[in-house]
């Protein structure tokens, strides 16, 4: 079984919303998935954070498993704009450390 994390469109005619899905390739667009690991909202600002959200950690492991992204997902991935939540977390730790160092030098 050959699956493929893809976009599902949802919507109103004309007011596109996709669902990023894990889905077997035999599936329709639209149709029965496995899982649902994020959303797309094409309509919302280009600067919004909620534009693209993505479950990082499911999203890693269905690629450590051999699921094929397409080719949207991979230009989410690609561009940065996939943050992944794990780096989020590095990034926040790293300035916490930083303020407590600066705390105990005052």
């Amino acid at each position: 079984m050959a699956v493929k994390i893809r976009l599902a469109r949802f919507g109103a005619k004309k007011r596109p919303f996709y669902r990023i899905v894990v889905a077997d390739s035999r599936a329709p667009r639209d149709g029965r998935f496995i899982e649902r690991i994020g959303q797309y909202n094409p309509m919302l600002p280009k600067d919004s954070k909620n534009r693209v959200v993505i479950k990082a950690d499911r999203l890693r492991h269905w690629l450590s498993v051999g699921a094929q992204a397409t080719e949207r997902v991979l230009w989410f991935i690609k561009k940065g704009i996939v943050v992944l939540e794990t780096e989020l977390k590095k990034t926040e730790k790293k300035k916490v450390e930083i303020q407590k160092v600066k705390e105990q030098e005052a």
